[in-house]
């Protein structure tokens, strides 16, 4: 008997929740090489990586001068001149824009791979943000199976007990049941949880992508740090989200500066070249010579409308850029301020939970001191080992939300 309470004694302990806590930069060095993963996999991001240098060569493509034109013509009917009849016209022609157009393009080509270059850093900041939260979520979801598990393992003992007991008649075939019936409740919590687990994991491998069955080690236990920021979180003033906006105004100013260029007269220079052949019925001076005439061309956009209506569209686009800036911000700050109620909510509650647990385990010990002395009720037993996975659950899904909101901070303030 001496035995048996000894060891009820023992496994009792398994009523309070002991986290072995880690340290947060332990988990967050896994998370981190997870993130890591994802970003050097993830077809997005390739994608954006792609339209990116696509941007850039842009800026090969407008650094160029307009086609130049050669053109060649034959006499059908030879026009006579004096030194002979026409046979032959050769030309060529170059266009050139006005000075300083080929480097408005390239300013403005520049802009628009400036742009495209922060949506990469927008979907990275996203991609990390969803790592993140799915792995919490996992490790929520393994850090609540292991609890069940050991309240499994606790039940089998007052199972145990239960039947001794009922063989010296201080318990009942009620009280038996009863236990088996919370051990199947927890076996089917247990292997829901599972399932869940699973459908999870694959989530996280195609957040990573790779294959759907690699297993996704987490960290065994979090905690919520003891000191909070005492500084006010705020968006970041250059978060990606923002800055593309910003990136997006520029490409705008420099599209203008390019349509007053393309609004300035454009310089033309060729040369044609006729081929004369020599007259027969007559001997001249410089029979037969053939012509050679530089052009020089002008084109004035004398009817401009165009380009005052491209100047009036910039003008708009920006002030349409400025407002979705701003209502951006203000989407962004509210996120924030939300993300840091919950968090902060979180903490409570944990605060709370942990104070519950501790006025769990001074009910345990008076379940052991019952048991020592010959009298257990088996009903009390179960109401306190219900409660105990209550609160040890709750912790858990404190501490999941107060880090998937941290990582929401993380993603609008830093």
């Amino acid at each position: 008997m001496e035995g048996r309470k000894l060891s009820f004694k023992s496994l009792l302990v398994l009523f309070t929740l002991h986290f072995s806590f880690l340290t947060y930069n332990s988990s967050a060095q896994q998370l981190e090489s997870y993130i890591q993963v994802a970003e050097e996999n993830n077809p997005q991001i390739q994608s954006f990586n792609l339209k990116y240098e696509i941007a850039e060569e842009k800026i090969n493509e407008v650094n160029a001068y307009p086609d130049t034109e050669f053109g060649i013509g034959y006499f059908v009917s030879e026009p006579e001149t004096r030194t002979g009849p026409q046979k032959l016209r050769l030309s060529v022609r170059q266009m050139l824009p006005w000075f300083g157009t080929i480097t408005a393009r390239e300013n403005y080509a520049g802009s628009m791979a400036d742009a495209e270059y922060v949506e990469i850093a927008v979907a990275k900041r996203q991609l990390a943000l969803a790592v993140a939260q799915a792995y919490y979520r996992l490790y929520a979801n393994e850090a609540k199976q292991k609890i069940l598990q050991e309240n499994i393992e606790l039940l089998e003992t007052f199972h145990e007990l239960a039947l001794n007991s009922l063989e010296v008649g201080s318990a009942s075939a009620v009280d038996v049941l009863r236990l088996q019936m919370r051990q199947n409740d927890l076996a089917q919590q247990k292997e829901s949880l599972e399932q869940e687990f699973n459908a999870e994991e694959v989530l996280f491998n195609n957040l990573l992508n790779r294959e759907e069955n690699l297993s996704v080690k987490v960290v065994d236990s979090l905690f919520i740090p003891e000191t909070q920021p005492n500084e006010k979180e705020r968006v970041a003033e250059v978060h990606p989200e923002l800055l593309k906006f910003d990136k997006l105004y520029e490409s705008v100013v420099e599209a203008e500066k390019l349509n007053l260029k393309d609004a300035a007269p454009k310089l033309g220079f060729g040369v044609d070249y006729v081929s004369v052949a020599d007259r027969t019925d007559m001997a001249l001076a410089d029979n037969g010579k053939d012509i050679l005439m530089p052009m020089v061309s002008l084109s004035i956009p004398i009817f401009n409308s165009k380009y005052k209506s491209v100047t009036k569209q910039n003008e708009l686009r920006q002030k349409e850029l400025q407002a979705q800036k701003d209502q951006r911000l203000n989407l962004l700050q509210t996120r924030l301020e939300e993300a840091i109620s919950i968090r902060n909510s979180a903490r409570v509650t944990a605060n709370t939970f942990i104070e519950n647990l501790e006025q769990a385990k001074d009910a345990e010990e008076i379940l052991v001191r019952s048991y020592e002395t010959g009298t257990i009720d088996f009903n009390d037993v179960l109401e306190i080992q219900e409660l105990q996975l209550k609160f040890q659950t709750g912790l858990i899904e404190s501490v999941k939300n107060y880090y998937m909101q941290a990582a929401v901070i993380n993603y609008l303030s830093k």
